[in-house]
């Protein structure tokens, strides 16, 4: 069986305006969008970014799709069964599918898992991904930091998943991006405290949207519950800048591979 084209589009951190030109004329030309949610009557934030774009194309169907906020295996694998088959059918039907997830669809997205099963439940589809805006990109811009320069490292850490070697990598790494807070603060706070990079930190969240919020002092959000658009920048910045200052030019590019 021949099918349409399969779509992950990234619809940026929540403001409208950041979507890139690709993703709206994906968005547009798709005959289906499929729109995630966290529950079955909640509002899907990926359809709140793009609305006041895209607009409502009454020849375009809208997919919600329900992915829990869960860590259960059974309930997370019920979830996407349902969905994927939902997304089957009008595959099935001949009508081409953008899936539009917030951020970015390689960085923590459910589009990830549908990426993975989409061989197997239809062999010879065609997946294409719209790469989006994500709040790696957006978070720094709203509080004016610099992720990286010279030859400073990043880590990535999803926190909610546990934060034991926290303090390990605060100490390994120039820049350490803390996503998915949820019931962590506490104990990021803490470890920033132990190193003490806690004035090297910023809590941000939702980046971009109108609720954005941006706290300096991470003590007075220590015992809140992070949000899942909440994030934690740290950055040393004692490596950055290795162009600068007396270095002949000729060994500055030597010391970056050049």
């Amino acid at each position: 069986m021949s099918y349409p084209v399969l779509y992950g589009v990234g619809v940026g951190p929540g403001a409208s305006d950041l979507l890139t030109l690709r993703a709206v004329e994906t968005l547009k030309r798709a005959e289906v969008l499929a729109l995630p949610r966290s529950s079955d009557y909640g509002a899907s934030m990926a359809w709140k970014i793009i609305e006041p774009v895209i607009g409502k194309n009454a020849g375009q169907q809208r997919l919600f799709l329900t992915f829990p906020m869960s860590k259960e295996p059974a309930r997370l694998r019920q979830a996407w069964d349902i969905a994927f088959a939902k997304i089957g059918e009008q595959l099935e039907a001949g009508r081409s599918v953008a899936f539009a997830t917030e951020g970015d669809p390689s960085l923590y997205s459910t589009f990830g898992y549908l990426q993975r099963e989409a061989a197997q439940r239809w062999p010879g589809i065609k997946v294409e991904i719209v790469p989006g805006v994500s709040s790696i990109a957006a978070v720094p811009a709203m509080v004016g930091r610099s992720l990286a320069d010279g030859l400073e490292r990043i880590a990535i850490i999803p926190a909610n998943y546990g934060v034991e070697d926290l303090i390990a990598v605060l100490n390994s790494f120039d820049t350490t991006i803390l996503m998915k807070i949820g019931s962590q603060m506490a104990k990021v706070v803490a470890a920033l405290e132990r190193t003490g990079l806690l004035d090297k930190a910023v809590y941000v969240s939702k980046a971009t949207m109108r609720e954005q919020r941006v706290v300096l002092d991470l003590r007075t959000v220590g015992a809140e519950r992070g949000d899942c658009f909440a994030m934690v920048l740290v950055t040393r910045r004692e490596r950055s800048g290795v162009l600068a200052g007396d270095i002949a030019p000729e060994t500055a590019l030597l010391k970056l591979g050049a």
